[in-house]
């Protein structure tokens, strides 16, 4: 009997996982018939698949289709897991908490804080997103230049010991509360003024918790090697994985050179630091006009702005940093490729370029005109703007590396609010109608593997990102044939085409390609 007990359980944990938890069960969804590609970066199986409650239960060639509550039929689609959203901007959520934007895409997880800024303290925070529900499930990371601002305000110095120790102190909170790692934008204000060494002790912090760095560099034009150069002796001398995040080359100078960081990626990799990055499917990037300002002219915050503006000197400094930055970083040397997407102090402005309100302004379209221009809005508030400086090939080359992942960089957006960055609407769908069906730069399994489970991975969700009996059931049903962006430039308020079916913990989120208003996310923390 010991014997024959023993067979039978020899037997149970040799059978196939993808069979384990079929019986007689009861399936409150059931997609059939469709072409499964788990994540994993495997060739597509057609298989049904089986949920209850938020989890996969069953996936096997047939399932019984009497066992189920509701049975979605996805012959001639793809059956995947729900994209993974490395770098979202999710600062609207309280206020869009459906996340239309990011769920119609395919989106079932997105994390938060990019670029150095995040919630602080982040506890609270997430409190206030479960208490609403959202659409989809988020996660953290905690930002450096909100960690700096808080302590140090806009000094544009080292931090002392007691300083240091305080930021220190506010990164371990933050991993404390769930946390997946640090996230920094040396581009931008206050991170510009920190050091190396500030940063690789925050970072250890993260490491110390099992988080990730992941890195706005400090420049992504003129300095471009440099700052691939820092993030990665960050990443070495702090031991934390780290991520390039929307990685690019900016402005024609740069063009190309992706060649290199590409390299200096493989070269760390082989010396032993676990380097990856992120991408966005486009050839434009989306930041403040400030970037274009000098950073030493921001530094103790707007007042001191304007009391330098205020001299004629100082001001003329100011006006040929701006000059400088048009012409060799992200102004990429021509007014039209600066083009408004948020002006709260002239919405007029919204979709227009610099060119255009140069024009507007009967001036000629000079870089010099052109730097008065953005003085001018930075007087008035600032703004945000996209800028059109990256090349198609870079692009490419950078999403064809194998230790390169998918991730949005986008705003949570809702038609007629501003001129966003059609990232913001269509991502993942252009990558797999465009670079995917189009340009076959990808395999659709490579697709999908950098969209779900290699960011998963990252984020050490071994429950996400992937389809299998036991995991999340987050999931997405496209049309490979259809799928695609609508969302432009020029009309960025479009939502894609071709996702008809997700599911957020196992409940419909879209369905036959309508939202359905439900909000089954969950805040996710680091495991």
């Amino acid at each position: 009997m010991r014997l024959l007990i023993a067979a039978l359980l020899l037997l149970a944990l040799r059978a196939p996982a993808t069979l384990l938890g079929q019986g007689a069960a009861t399936f409150d969804v059931l997609i059939i018939d469709g072409l499964v590609l788990d994540g994993t970066g495997s060739v597509g199986q057609r298989v049904d698949v089986g949920v209850r409650g938020d989890r996969i239960v069953a996936m096997a060639a047939s399932l019984p289709r009497t066992n189920a509550r509701r049975v979605i039929n996805a012959g001639g689609r793809v059956v995947s897991p729900g994209f993974v959203d490395l770098h979202a901007h999710l600062e609207p959520l309280l206020q869009l908490p459906l996340m239309e934007s990011a769920m119609r895409q395919g989106v079932t997880f997105a994390l938060g804080g990019p670029d150095g800024g995040s919630p602080l303290p982040l506890a609270p925070y997430m409190d206030s997103v479960r208490t609403i529900g959202v659409g989809i499930n988020v996660g953290y990371q905690v930002g450096h230049n909100d960690v700096r601002r808080s302590v140090m305000g806009m000094e544009a110095r080292a931090p002392t010991a007691a300083e240091l120790t305080r930021m220190r102190q506010l990164v371990a909170q933050a991993m404390g509360s769930g946390a997946f790692g640090l996230s920094t934008g040396l581009l931008y204000l206050p991170g510009t003024y920190s050091n190396v060494e500030e940063v690789v002790a925050l970072a250890q912090v993260a490491s110390d918790s099992g988080g990730i760095y992941t890195s706005h560099l400090r420049k992504e034009g003129i300095g471009l090697l440099d700052g691939v150069g820092e993030a990665l002796e960050i990443g070495r001398r702090a031991r934390i994985p780290v991520v390039l995040t929307h990685h690019k080359a900016v402005g024609q100078k740069m063009w190309g050179q992706s060649t290199v960081t590409l390299a200096m990626v493989d070269s760390a990799r082989r010396a032993g630091t676990d380097v990856m990055m992120d991408q966005y499917p486009y050839t434009a990037t989306h930041t403040g006009i400030g970037v274009l300002v000098p950073s030493w002219a921001m530094a103790g915050g707007n007042d001191e702005f304007r009391k330098r503006v205020a001299i004629p000197a100082v001001k003329d400094s100011i006006l040929r940093g701006i000059v400088d930055n048009i012409l060799n970083d992200r102004g990429g040397g021509d007014l039209s490729r600066v083009q408004f997407s948020r002006v709260a102090w002239d919405k007029t402005l919204e979709g227009k370029t610099l060119r255009d309100w140069a024009d507007r302004r009967t001036l000629a379209p000079t870089p010099e005109n052109g730097a008065a221009l953005v003085l001018e809005a930075m007087l008035n508030g600032g703004g945000n703007a996209i800028y059109h400086v990256l090349d198609e090939q870079d692009v490419r080359r950078i999403m064809a590396h194998p230790f390169t992942m998918i991730a949005s960089d986008g705003r949570l957006s809702q038609p007629g609010d501003g001129h966003p960055h059609p990232r913001a609407y269509g991502t993942f769908p252009r990558v797999l109608g465009e670079y995917v069906r189009t340009q076959q730069v990808l395999t659709l399994s490579q697709a999908i593997h950098k969209m779900t489970q290699m960011p998963a991975t990252r984020l050490g969700l071994r429950d996400r990102g992937v389809l299998r009996v036991g995991a999340y059931a987050d999931v997405v049903v496209f049309d490979q044939s259809t799928v695609k962006d609508q969302s432009t430039f020029t009309a960025p308020h479009q939502y894609p085409l071709g996702i008809e079916t997700v599911l957020v913990n196992g409940e419909l989120a879209v369905d036959e390609g309508k939202p359905t208003g439900v909000r089954a996310g969950r805040v996710v923390t680091r495991p």
